[in-house]
């Protein structure tokens, strides 16, 4: 009876593993990847309306775009948000707006240099550290944290340092874009995202524990660099020279969002015309009918279980009658003189 069972044991299996989880499963994962290249889309087309509106900056995103395909990684973003600023500085002096009004912090000057050089000694420190040790919790909180000191601006600007930094323990980017997918539904920034990738981490530390390091991780940043600036931002954003370096530096990261999109989103989750027709409803959905991305969450991931479970039910013949006759070859192999009787 064993061997009799044993066949369909392993396709009960392969049905299970069909997807990598299911049909269900397959198909929630894969909507959230699909939902998700219609959110990016989206907060490249707002970001874009907003940051790089002449042919200047349009120009400084295009240039961040080509800069961060053909130097892919934390360097290629590094450089493109530092081309960025120069170009900002060469081209952008002339549209300095005047800044009236006089804004005051009740930070120190001692407490901003406090910050400016804790924040440099973990970014310089911590690689060292997690090098020299074989100390867990920092191997987790390195990879986050200096993937948010790469980020110039908040939001979904998470996705690009978020893919390429975080611990290669966590493994494909399928689940990196299904959590980022699902993050859409959540009522908290986006910037939480990290929890996710902290708590699925393969390895000790995860889990919640994992989840806390991650977020820790990645707020810790932009508090040192807030208190660091803030004694001196009022003096800052009156010169026409710093406006001019952020200008350029905000047309870069829409350049580098616009490279996330296709890079880690597109190529991952569009694969037919079907998963481009949903992208491209849901896109609709966000800009046009101004639905929550919640809902839009919903639908797509709705349309591709559907689908899953549709292509699930076509496979399943195809399996079952390739280990009926596996089972009838080992049969014949073992009993060559038995005829077995089959329907």
């Amino acid at each position: 009876m064993d061997r009799i069972h044993a066949p369909f044991g392993d396709t009960a299996g392969a049905v299970r593993d069909w997807g990598g989880c299911g049909p269900i499963g397959s198909g929630i994962i894969h909507g959230l990847k699909v939902v998700a290249v219609a959110i990016v889309a989206q907060a490249v087309w707002g970001m874009a309306k907003n940051l790089r509106p002449d042919k200047v900056r349009a120009s400084i995103a295009l240039a961040a775009v080509l800069i961060v395909i053909f130097a892919s990684g934390s360097i290629g973003q590094v450089a493109a948000i530092v081309f960025g600023g120069l170009a900002g500085l060469w081209l952008c002096r002339s549209k300095s707006d005047a800044i009236t009004g006089h804004v005051s912090f009740p930070v120190s000057r001692t407490g901003g240099a406090i910050a400016l050089a804790l924040f440099i000694a973990l970014i310089v420190g911590l690689p060292i550290i997690v090098a020299a040790t074989s100390l867990q919790g920092l191997a987790v909180f390195n990879p986050f944290f200096r993937a948010r000191s790469l980020v110039f601006g908040g939001g979904h600007v998470v996705l690009p340092p978020r893919s390429g930094g975080c611990p290669a323990r966590l493994g494909h980017s399928r689940q990196v874009l299904a959590g980022y997918g699902a993050a859409q539904a959540v009522p908290s920034p986006l910037f939480t995202f990290a929890a996710y990738l902290g708590a699925a981490l393969g390895p000790e530390p995860n889990g919640l524990f994992g989840a806390a390091i991650a977020l820790i991780a990645v707020f810790l940043p932009g508090f040192l660099l807030l208190i660091e600036v803030l004694p001196f931002w009022d003096a800052f954003r009156a010169r026409p020279t710093a406006q001019a370096v952020m200008r350029g530096a905000n047309a870069a990261v829409v350049g580098i969002l616009g490279a996330a999109l296709y890079q880690l989103v597109w190529t991952s989750a569009i694969i037919d015309p079907y998963e481009f027709a949903l992208a491209l409803t849901c896109f609709v959905l966000l800009m046009a009918w101004k639905r929550p991305p919640s809902i839009v969450v919903v639908v797509s991931a709705r349309r591709c279980v559907d689908r899953t479970c549709l292509s699930w039910r076509s496979q399943l013949p195809l399996i079952a009658a390739r280990y009926l006759r596996r089972y009838r070859r080992e049969w014949s192999q073992e009993y060559p003189n038995e005829i077995l009787y089959h329907v």
